[in-house]
C-alpha cells in the first residue's frame, strides 16, 4: 500500500476516534470496563463494498462480525483443524450469547460467480478457495435449475440468495445452535444486499423467497 493511501487510513482513524470516542466517553468507559455484548452477530462476505458495520451504521460494540468468502456457513463437522468460522459462531453463540444471526448475502459476489461460471484460475490454482466456494455447489444447482435460461445478472442474484438459503440450514447443523433456536433464544435471519438496487431483503421461509425489508 502507497504511503498516501496509509497516510488516509491514519486520517480515517483520527475521524473514528474524534466521532465514537471524544464526543462519547460513556461508549469508551463501557467497551474498555464491561466488553463486548453484541446481540447480534452477522456472517457477511469479505468483500469490501460489503461491510456491515457500515451499512448497518452500527456502532462500536453492536456487532459481532464473521466474514469469509460468500458469505457460507459450513455444515457442523469435526475432521481437519482449522473452522474459523465455526469457531467464531461458537464465540458469538455459546460465549457471548447472542439472540440474532443474520447471514448477509450480497449483489456481485465474486465467490459465487467464480462458482457459476467455472473461473480456471480459481478451480486449477487455488488451494483454498476452490473447495471453500465448492459448500455452496448445491445451492447454486438449485438455484440455476429454478431460474431456467435468464440472463446473467438473474442468475447471479439467483445463487446468491440460495447461498444465503443454505447458510441458514448449515447454521441448524450445530447442535448448540439448534438447541437455542427451538427455545426461542436465538432467531435467524436470511437477508440480502444488493448494491445495485441499494435495496435489502429478507427471506421468508414460508414463501422460500425474499421480499423487500428496507
Amino acid at each position: 500500500m502507497a504511503a498516501n493511501e496509509i497516510d488516509w487510513l491514519l486520517d480515517g482513524f483520527r475521524v473514528f476516534k474524534r466521532h465514537h470516542y471524544s464526543h462519547s466517553p460513556e461508549l469508551l468507559r463501557r467497551l474498555t470496563t464491561e466488553g463486548q455484548s453484541p446481540k447480534v452477530a452477522v456472517v457477511a462476505c469479505c468483500d469490501s463494498r460489503v461491510d456491515p458495520a457500515i451499512i448497518l451504521d452500527a456502532a462500536p460494540g453492536d456487532l459481532f462480525v464473521i466474514r469469509n468468502v460468500a458469505n457460507l456457513v459450513p455444515p457442523c463437522e469435526s475432521g481437519g483443524k482449522y473452522h474459523g468460522t465455526s469457531a467464531a459462531l461458537e464465540f458469538a453463540v455459546r460465549g457471548l450469547e447472542v439472540s440474532q444471526i443474520i447471514v448477509l448475502g450480497h449483489f456481485g459476489c465474486g465467490g459465487i460467480r467464480a462458482l457459476i461460471e467455472g473461473s480456471p484460475w480459481v478451480h486449477k490454482e487455488a488451494h483454498f478457495l476452490a473447495p471453500w466456494i465448492t459448500m455452496a455447489s448445491e445451492a447454486r444447482d438449485r438455484a440455476l435449475a429454478e431460474v431456467g435460461n435468464v440472463d446473467g445478472e438473474a442468475r447471479q442474484r439467483a445463487c446468491e440468495k440460495r447461498g444465503v438459503v443454505a447458510s441458514l440450514d448449515n447454521l441448524m447443523t450445530f447442535p448448540w445452535i439448534q438447541r437455542r433456536v427451538q427455545a426461542d433464544k436465538l432467531t435467524l435471519h436470511g437477508w440480502y444486499f444488493d448494491l445495485e438496487a441499494m435495496a435489502l431483503m429478507r427471506y421468508d421461509p414460508a414463501a422460500d423467497g425474499f421480499a423487500p425489508l428496507a
